[in-house]
């Protein structure tokens, strides 16, 4: 299931966006996705969107998703600035969100999560 949560205003851009990259079958994303579903209910200034990557898989081209839960953090210029795997705690979520959301993360550079972030970002919009 994906699920988004628009910023308060939806014409507003999000601050941040947050890509959790996981997979049904996957124990320990089902078990993360309420606490990422509820740290996106109290971030307003960010969109959250749960990503199946079976169900997307056109979307992730060559890129290989291996463990999880894989999160890509872009900032409002979709500019990625973090991406990889973390250990699924909502604590961990939120203090990796307040960072990213002061800019204490630099922009990523690697190109194969660059050319992820514009499907992706087409899931949150909907």
């Amino acid at each position: 299931m994906d699920t988004s949560l628009a910023p308060t205003n939806p014409a507003e851009t999000p601050k941040l966006w947050v890509f959790c990259l996981c997979a049904q079958w996957c124990g320990a994303c089902r078990e993360y996705q309420p606490l990422f579903d509820l740290l996106a209910a109290q971030m307003p200034q960010a969109r959250f969107v749960w990503v199946d990557i079976e169900e997307h898989d056109a979307l992730l081209g060559e890129l290989d998703i291996e463990n999880f839960p894989t999160l890509l953090l872009t900032d409002s210029q979709m500019q990625p600035c973090f991406a990889g795997v973390v250990l699924p705690h909502a604590d961990t979520l939120k203090r990796m969100c307040q960072a990213a959301l002061a800019g204490d993360f630099p922009a990523l550079k690697e190109p194969q999560w660059q050319a992820l972030v514009p499907g992706l970002s087409a899931l949150g919009d909907n």
